[in-house]
């Protein structure tokens, strides 16, 4: 096979998840390299707001352009509409999906901060399901990567962050975590914790090459998570929040929605098999009642 080219941004955390997958495709005999683009996302102040699908554009033209063969995305950032010449190759292994905690001092937890502490995050995901359980907080939009953020709580900025577990454990920074958030109080992010690796749609030697790395369950729930953002008529910044597990041959889907200030919340758990027909039906279910009970941003 040939040697394969994985374009990744250059942060440390997306650095990072690129040798996690360059590593397994080098254990089944693949050899890989590495390369960096420049997104426009990094081009921006890290104090700007990035919107929807601003990572993943540039990495996805030179793969359309066959610049790099395969390109590694956080799942989470994926927006729901794919590049019609590119295709999801695998799902690897998923990661801790649950939001974290972090707090200047450490030690705490999202019950114990202090009326009016100040929690930052850029996502109206995480700041309302916060307000939601600790309306006596102060909701504090801080932009910018991991390392940024972490850098702007120890100047002070905030009393505390919330952020990726699974992105803070890739970095080594899971040591910081004072608590992992229950999914029934911070709905996660659909697809975060989970890596998605895309690849050219009629590049067979790519896919074939990626279906050793793929997780079936993983796959499932990823797709049932984003069912239910697309049914809700989001996007990845949407106050959104889904959450699926695949044990055996049943699939548990947790979405919840919230408004941004906490105002309002909803959520909803359901039970079904794990096929792509009941994935859908139950995603459809849940969004629906999303969609009833949460007035959500346009």
């Amino acid at each position: 096979m040939r040697n394969l080219r994985i374009g990744t941004r250059g942060s440390r955390l997306a650095l990072i998840q690129a040798e996690i997958v360059a590593g397994a495709l080098r254990s089944s005999g693949v050899e890989v390299e590495i390369v960096e683009v420049l997104t426009e996302g990094d081009r921006r102040a890290p104090d700007v707001s990035i919107g929807e699908g601003v990572f993943v554009a540039a990495l996805e033209r030179e793969l359309a352009a066959g610049v790099v063969d395969l390109a590694v995305h956080s799942a989470k950032d994926v927006p729901l509409k794919v590049h019609p010449e590119l295709v999801i190759g695998a799902y690897p292994q998923r990661a801790d999906p649950r939001d974290a905690l972090i707090t200047r001092d450490g030690g705490s937890n999202l019950a114990a901060l202090a009326p009016g502490a100040v929690v930052g995050t850029d996502s109206p995901r995480r700041g309302g399901f916060v307000l939601r359980r600790r309306p006596d907080l102060v909701h504090r939009p801080l932009h910018g990567n991991v390392d940024t953020r972490l850098r702007k709580l120890d100047r002070g900025e905030a009393d505390a962050l919330i952020l990726a577990a699974a992105g803070l454990d890739r970095l080594g920074a899971g040591g910081r975590i004072d608590e992992r958030l229950d999914p029934v109080v911070v709905t996660p992010a659909p697809g975060q914790g989970a890596l998605a690796i895309q690849c050219r749609l009629e590049d067979g030697e790519v896919r074939q090459a990626l279906a050793a790395l793929d997780q079936p369950d993983v796959r499932l729930a990823v797709a049932t998570e984003r069912r239910v953002l697309e049914g809700t008529g989001g996007t990845c910044r949407s106050p959104v929040g889904a959450l699926a597990t695949v044990t055996g041959d049943r699939l548990r889907l947790l979405a919840a929605a919230a408004a941004p200030d906490g105002s309002a919340h909803h959520l909803v758990e359901l039970v079904g098999e794990a096929t792509e027909e009941e994935s859908a039906r139950l995603a459809e279910l849940a969004a629906h009642e999303l969609l009833q009970r949460v007035a959500l941003p346009a």
